[in-house]
């Protein structure tokens, strides 16, 4: 396998590829893009290069696999509350993969559809309801008094969760989500939560930055865990 690339962008994937040499193959070169390129929004192979660690982003009519030279992760023991959100966590609760498609629609018309564009949302969602497969695409939203008030989604591969977008609309509703959601996932034998480009409020939660080269090992060891994944409702976990 020689590495072909386009000027500007990075190494270009092709669906034939098999994604691990592929990765391996980067890392041997010590790849120094963060992005890679690929022509085909197939779900088989956007759940395949999701099974291989990339977070699958796009423009246009095209494919951005990104690699992360640096990545944010979070092991939940390693968890950080404040104690200025502790008290408003009993105010609110946590609903798993209940409202995929409103909160999909919430992110984008947020944030805009700069990377999430309509081709890459088809497939995502086509992924979700026919499954291809381990990568599953699910939501968690965030409600106070019935009312949604903050949700992200993301893709599950055995016992890691990537988050892809999210949106909250008050104050600390934010915060709470990814909280409720970080415990959520402790509590149900997931390995670790990958939150993707390091930013500071990672960091204030508790999230670690690793290279890709620990990320990826790290991944290949929980890919292939299965964890339960059912619908969970739950008000605040950690109140105390």
């Amino acid at each position: 396998m020689a590495l072909q690339y386009v000027p500007g962008i990075g190494a270009v994937i092709y669906p034939y590829y098999d994604i691990d040499k592929f990765v391996d193959m980067l890392l041997k070169l010590q790849y120094d893009e963060e992005f890679c390129i690929a022509f085909s929004f197939n779900p088989s192979f956007l759940s395949r290069l999701m099974e291989g660690g990339f977070l699958v982003m796009a423009q246009s009519d095209f494919i951005l696999p990104k690699i992360h030279r640096e990545r944010s992760i979070l092991f939940f023991d390693k968890l950080h509350i404040k104690r200025s959100i502790k008290h408003v966590l009993p105010c609110y609760e946590l609903r798993f993969d209940t409202d995929f498609d409103s909160i999909v629609n919430r992110c984008i018309n947020i944030h805009g559809s700069g990377w999430l564009t309509p081709y890459l949302i088809h497939s995502i969602r086509a992924l979700r309801y026919k499954p291809i497969g381990t990568a599953r695409p699910v939501s968690f939203g965030l409600y106070r008094n019935d009312v949604l008030k903050a949700g992200e989604f993301g893709i599950i591969v055995g016992s890691v969760y990537t988050s892809y977008s999210g949106y909250y609309q008050e104050a600390n509703a934010g915060t709470v989500q990814l909280i409720l959601m970080i415990e959520y996932l402790r509590d149900y034998g997931y390995a670790f939560l990958d939150l993707g480009m390091p930013l500071d409020y990672k960091a204030d939660l508790g999230a670690d930055v690793v290279d890709t080269r620990t990320f990826v090992q790290l991944f290949r060891a929980a890919r292939f865990e299965q964890p339960p994944i059912k619908p969970f409702l739950s008000s605040a976990l950690t109140s105390a």
